[in-house]
């Protein structure tokens, strides 16, 4: 016990610790096995009517038009059954969840998110794999955080180890999946919170590169062919994306807001007939990403066509997620990139002489909107490196990614999706400054322990305790009330006056979970500025320790806990 306690002290310190890094490989392998069993699942379904995953023009249009229905149907069954109340999920969930409640995930949600997005998926809904990676990802480790009671700060951390994780195993790109958890995720860089995240991406793309191989999905992009003759061109494409990420992300916003008012069963057999209308037609705009990125690559494809395959794409996006199909937004982000791109360069082909290589512009196209949907250039820019196994795009990808980044924000005044889709949906996930501040740390691991303990005791005696008080020790007087709870009750004397004698106040202790952090403890005290809280394990009748406000005052001047 004493050995448990111990660990949850160093745990709740913001430092880099083995112990942390060692949950973070834990979480990050049962994290990436249950993303592994996402995928099996998907795929499995997939090979029941497909002659191979993804394979949508393979079956007849009618059986186009079909699947999204039986896909929308199966995915309301299990929001029928578990009351239309756990249906939110994905990344802006994931965001929504860490600030509100430590990235810890409701289990309706995950089973949810788990059987509502891979019905969406085998079903041909454009919505990437991703969002559900980081939801379950997340669910798992901060499950088996909470499950050891560890101090609500670690749990944050092994929360967003367990997105990383799951990214890395959806795609095998372990850095970018670090840069996405800091960038997008976190949005702040700490090095105790950094390795522990990168410990887990790596896991998570071992694990999965174990099982499925080495290989990328994506690893079918040749060597890339740009010349320094290009980067006006490059620079020109990024506008254009800049632009098409605004019409998206502006779009998918305005499908969320006004399709609010419905019940979500007309909204989802919506998304399903528009789906199935579109991919009768278009069977290649079917599904999440390479589909519609192995057809746009095709050689002596008509503008024409690519630009249809563009709308649609962009189109079964806009009202799949809009209209609450589960699933995520990067794949099809992807997807709808790799088109733009391959566009792009059969636009530039008229206009440079030589040889324009499609695959080139497709990668530049999937870099770029990327970067200016989601406002993580970096993030967009490591994917594409480690998608491609190319470190010769880095340069060309820059200069799309910050033509796209700036004329979208610049101009337009585009921001992420998922900051977008935060607010429309009306979920917090802004926090003020003190409060994100003290979040770092848990009171575990900075509760004054040194306690002189008095219990039903008189004043006279506790005046006698205090006279022979340590001047580093905290009297507390523990009273059993009447109802059987306890109550204690912190004595502090104070100099008003050098010449006086000390004034005697009390403070009634307000009970605190140990798995908290200082804003928790911050919040119970604000309002009287004095004044502290007792910190309890299992049981609120026995003290651990205490936390002052002076204490939380101090911490927050110096900015350190001694």
């Amino acid at each position: 016990m004493k050995t448990i306690t111990q660990l949850k002290k160093r745990l709740a310190v913001p430092q880099t610790s083995w112990q942390l890094c060692l949950l973070a490989a834990i979480g990050g392998f049962a994290s990436a096995l249950l993303v592994v069993l996402f995928i099996f699942t998907i795929e499995g379904i997939q090979l029941f009517f497909l002659p191979e995953k993804d394979d949508y023009n393979s079956i007849s249009a009618l059986s186009r038009f079909q699947l999204p229905i039986m896909g929308a149907v199966v995915i309301l069954l299990f929001a029928w059954l578990t009351g239309y109340k756990y249906i939110r999920s994905g990344i802006p969930f994931v965001l929504h969840r860490l600030k509100v409640a430590n990235g810890v995930m409701p289990f309706r949600n995950t089973v949810n998110q788990f059987i509502g997005s891979a019905a969406a998926l085998a079903a041909g809904f454009s919505v990437g794999r991703e969002g559900p990676a980081v939801h379950l990802g997340a669910a798992c480790s901060s499950y088996i955080a909470n499950k050891l009671n560890l101090p609500y700060n670690a749990i944050r951390s092994l929360s967003a180890c367990g997105i990383a994780a799951g990214i890395a195993a959806c795609f095998n790109t372990p850095i970018a999946a670090v840069l996405f958890v800091m960038e997008v995720i976190l949005r702040e860089y700490k090095v105790h919170i950094f390795i522990p995240v990168m410990i887990a991406a790596l896991v998570g793309s071992m694990t999965t590169s174990h099982i499925f191989g080495v290989s990328h999905e994506f690893g079918h992009f040749t060597a890339i062919t740009l010349n320094i003759d290009h980067y006006l061109v490059l620079a020109l494409l990024g506008m254009v994306l800049g632009v098409l990420a605004f019409i998206f992300n502006r779009n998918l916003i305005l499908v969320i807001k006004h399709s609010a008012r419905f019940h979500l069963v007309p909204r989802i057999l919506t998304a399903a007939l528009i789906t199935g209308s579109l991919g009768y037609a278009l069977p290649y705009a079917m599904g999440t990403d390479l589909s519609a990125i192995n057809f746009s690559l095709q050689n002596s494809l008509e503008l024409q066509l690519l630009l249809g395959l563009l709308v649609a794409k962009v189109l079964m996006t806009i009202f799949a997620l809009g209209l609450g199909i589960p699933g995520g937004v990067i794949g099809p982000i992807l997807g709808i990139g790799a088109i733009a791109g391959t566009c792009g360069s059969v636009v530039a082909s008229y206009f440079i002489g030589g040889n324009i290589s499609a695959s080139d512009f497709a990668l530049m196209g999937m870099a770029g909107f990327m970067a200016a949907t989601l406002n993580a250039p970096l993030a967009a820019l490591l994917c594409v490196v480690e998608m491609s196994n190319q470190i010769e795009i880095i340069v060309p990808a820059m200069i799309v990614i910050t033509s796209a980044c700036v004329f979208s924000g610049q101009f337009f005044g585009n921001r992420s999706i998922f900051i977008l889709q935060l607010e429309i949906q009306g979920l917090p996930y802004r926090q003020p400054p003190i409060e994100k501040f003290l979040q770092r740390i848990g009171v575990i691991g900075v509760m004054d322990e040194r306690i002189t303990l008095l219990r039903q005791v008189d004043d006279k005696t506790i005046a006698t305790a205090l006279s022979k008080q340590k001047p580093q020790d905290n009297v507390i007087h523990q009273i059993k009330r009447p109802d059987e709870t306890t109550q204690f009750v912190f004595y502090q004397q104070s100099m008003t006056d050098i010449d006086a004698k000390p004034t005697l106040t009390k403070h009634t202790l307000i009970p605190l979970s140990s798995q908290s952090t200082l804003t928790e403890a911050y919040l119970l005290l604000m309002k009287k500025r004095t004044g502290g809280v007792y910190i309890y394990q299992d049981n609120p009748d026995e003290i651990m320790g205490i936390i002052t406000f002076d204490y939380i005052s101090a911490y927050l001047l110096k900015g350190k806990t001694n």
